[in-house]
């Protein structure tokens, strides 16, 4: 499953970098996750680091965007095939 970050979000700037896949931009209010690069850090952290990081607790799963631990485990390594 993808993240999203929820209006709750206060543009703190802690997300942003600590995303493995580059997911996380500035969107026209508040930080959005693109759901085609977000692995919820599967092959990078036992945990998604946005989540751990965050101060306001505004990012759940995005019902939108539901994956299995397989198909994450694919998208890591479709993302990541250009480095090895």
């Amino acid at each position: 499953m993808a993240l999203m970050i929820t209006d709750e979000c206060i543009n703190c700037d802690v997300c942003e970098p600590a995303c493995p896949n580059l997911a996380i931009s500035m969107g026209p209010e508040i930080y959005e996750i693109d759901p085609a690069r977000c692995t919820e850090c599967v092959g990078h952290f036992d945990e998604p680091q946005c989540v751990v990081l965050c101060p306001v607790n505004c990012i759940p799963v995005d019902p939108d965007h539901v994956e299995s631990e397989q198909q994450l485990q694919q998208k890591y390594r479709e993302l990541n095939q250009s480095c090895a």
